[in-house]
Formats: C-alpha cells, structure tokens, sequence
C-alpha cells in the first residue's frame, strides 16, 4: 500500500464523521411549531477545520510502517430564528456584537410598521372628530 492511499484513507473517514456531524438541519434547523402557530426556525453558523498527514517511518528491517493521523474541529454558533406568525416573516439575530449598520437594518420593517400604525390611528381620530 503506498503512501497516498493511506493517507486518502485517513481523510475519508475523518470527513465522512464530519458528514455525520453536520448536515443541512444543522444550518437551518427543524420548523418548530407553537402552541399560538407561530413557526420558529433556528439559523446557526457552522465552521469547521481538518488537518490530516502521514509519513513512512525509517525502520531497519524491509517492512513497512507508516504513521499519520488526522483531526478536525467543529464549531456551531446559534445566529437567528426566523419566525412566521399570520403571514409575517422576521428574522430575530442573536448577535450581540452585530454591527451597527446591519442592526439599523434589521429595524427597518419594524420603524415602518410603527410609524404606518401612528400614522393609520392619527387618521382614525381625525375621522372620528
């Protein structure tokens, strides 16, 4: 067996745990349902390393030896939730070290519709008058 392949072999198996580990519900995470029917679905940051390597090792009789091995590292962060309710989709960050501009902008729809409401019940009381 020469070198390459044993090394492919260490790679193989590390990845397919990684493969184990990590799949697309880990990114996007399963629908959860509340009792009110609000669907709640998390959002995570997964990041990952891997490192492998191999050698012959020099013996003095003829067989051969080899020694390698093979590692990887694995972080899943919790960002979001996206969460439906009648219709209405928002996304919810968890990032308390966002940055400010990317805050201001996840505020937006929510200024509007505060605003859109001030704005509707001003004019309901004109109406009324």
């Amino acid at each position: 067996m020469n070198e390459n392949t044993k090394i492919e072999g260490l790679v193989k198996t590390a990845m397919e745990k990684i493969h184990e580990m990590v799949d697309c519900e880990t990114v996007v995470g399963k629908p959860i349902v509340t009792a009110d029917g609000t669907t709640i679905i998390p959002v995570s940051k997964v990041s990952f390393g891997f490192a492998s390597g191999g050698s012959d090792l020099p013996t003095k009789s003829a067989k051969e030896t080899f020694g390698g091995g093979s590692g990887a590292g694995i972080t899943i962060q919790p960002i979001a939730f996206i969460a439906v309710y009648r219709g209405e989709v928002k996304l919810l960050q968890l990032t308390a070290n966002a940055s400010k501009e990317n805050a201001i902008v996840n505020m937006v729809p929510e200024v509007i519709d505060k605003i859109t409401e001030f704005l509707n019940k001003k004019s309901e009381d004109k109406n009324e008058e």
